[in-house]
């Protein structure tokens, strides 16, 4: 990965100085997950241009192995900005930070979404709003999708499923196990683990009016493909301290 840094960087750089279209972040991200171990198979067609990408989410790999498949920028939680090269790494992809708890800053944090939808072609966000163990999904929350409330001329939705097998639920930063404590137990697991990315296919947010029902219908594609993956109905996530610190949502609760 310092290798990668080494040369990815300094010719991110040199690209934007030229005022070009740096490939390189998208490369050195690819690159990374490599290094990782993730052996990423991808499968669908992922839309180049005018896309809002909106996924599962399991793991900090998530983002290099979706990055490297497709250029997209990404919608992180703020506090991934200070992180240790993480954050710097995550800024050179021009990812947009967004504050949940920031309730009188969301229509900022929509419109710093729109422009980077308007500038990258493509952005990713993660509704479940945490990770799980990959076999399961969180219900799919709407806020950030707002920015589709009306779509952008032109723009799409493909929801991506990220499928890590069997090994879903090592790979997962789930519970309360720490950012850096995840990522060197991923990194010194020995050999290799397959990343299958499946871009399912796109819709017209035009025909699924507001953010609420963009929200279910990606969901609803994605539990689908999620479902025949396993051979089973997709049960909802109940891993540990995903919801510490909160009350857990009623049957039936609105989450979106």
């Amino acid at each position: 990965m310092v290798a990668g840094l080494l040369l990815f960087v300094p010719l991110h750089y040199c690209w934007r100085f030229l005022h070009l279209s740096s490939p390189w972040p998208r490369l050195f991200l690819a690159w990374a997950g490599y290094c990782s171990g993730a052996r990423v198979e991808r499968i669908g067609i992922p839309l180049k241009r005018d896309v809002f990408y909106i996924s599962n989410h399991c793991s900090w790999i998530d983002i290099l192995a979706i990055a490297g498949a497709s250029g997209t920028a990404f919608v992180a939680k703020a506090e991934l900005r200070k992180a240790p090269v993480v954050g710097w790494l995550s800024s050179l992809n021009r990812t947009v930070f967004v504050s949940r708890e920031d309730r009188l800053g969301v229509a900022e944090q929509i419109n710093r979404l729109r422009e980077a939808l308007a500038e990258n072609w493509s952005v990713t966000v993660f509704p479940e709003g945490t990770t799980t163990d990959g076999r399961s999904l969180l219900p799919f929350k709407s806020p950030l999708l707002k920015v589709l409330e009306p779509p952008p001329a032109g723009v799409l939705v493909q929801p991506v499923l990220l499928d890590y097998g069997e090994v879903g639920p090592d790979i997962g930063w789930i519970g309360d196990e720490h950012g850096k404590d995840n990522a060197l137990r991923v990194l010194a697991r020995p050999g290799t683990f397959p990343l299958r990315i499946t871009f399912l296919d796109p819709f017209d947010p035009r025909e699924f009016p507001g953010r609420k029902a963009i929200a279910a219908e990606s969901m609803r594609r994605i539990r689908d493909a999620l479902a025949a993956t396993l051979g089973h109905d997709v049960p909802t996530f109940i891993g540990h301290d995903v919801w510490a610190g909160r009350t857990p949502p009623r049957p039936g609760e609105d989450l979106l």
